[in-house]
């Protein structure tokens, strides 16, 4: 078996968790927006903004992967911080309108957690609450999905972190790479 290259595999950005839990969000904000939130509202802009940088980052950190990772630490760390200012919009809407957060033990919390660790789980497994649930419940829906969402970048993070302090950067494999070559008489 021919050992691998100084390029670990990188970029199947889809198998995420973090990156599945982000679609999902962003999917959810696009719905909720247009039905909560008045056309040209500058709010609007920065939920959707907020949650596609968290999905987007996501992505480019992993196909920064393989070269980067530094880049892709840098960037998963921005798809976290975006989706904690999503957070922050959300719980701005239910504060602004009266509305409680659900406490994350309350049965609704329960119930989407539950929902979200689904195998396969999509924006279609909460696609008829976005859409028929008033704006209240949509909100904590979506609070519980980046809750979830930054709890696996937190724990992704942590493994990126791991990762670095045990297999380092691309320099270290390239000399790693270069002087095993060496070794092996390939530099004749």
């Amino acid at each position: 078996m021919e050992k691998e290259g100084f390029l670990p595999p990188y970029g199947n950005y889809r198998a995420l968790k973090s990156f599945q839990k982000a679609e999902i969000v962003y999917d959810l904000t696009q719905r909720f927006c247009r039905r909560f939130l008045r056309a040209g509202d500058r709010t609007v802009d920065q939920m959707v903004q907020a949650a596609r940088s968290g999905k987007q980052n996501i992505i480019e950190g992993s196909k920064a992967s393989g070269t980067s990772k530094e880049m892709e630490l840098k960037l998963t760390n921005v798809a976290r911080a975006s989706l904690e200012e999503l957070v922050a919009d959300y719980e701005d809407y239910l504060r602004t309108h009266d509305a409680a957060i659900w406490d994350k033990d309350a049965k609704e919390a329960r119930f989407v957690r539950k929902l979200g660790t689904k195998t396969g789980v999509s924006f279609e497994d909460f696609r008829e609450f976005a859409e028929t649930r008033p704006g209240d419940v949509v909100a904590n829906i979506a609070l519980c999905l980046i809750h979830q969402a930054n709890y696996l970048l937190d724990q992704q993070i942590r493994r990126l972190e791991q990762d670095f302090l045990k297999e380092g950067g691309i320099r270290e494999r390239m000399t790693r790479a270069r002087l095993e070559s060496r070794r092996k008489g390939g530099n004749q």
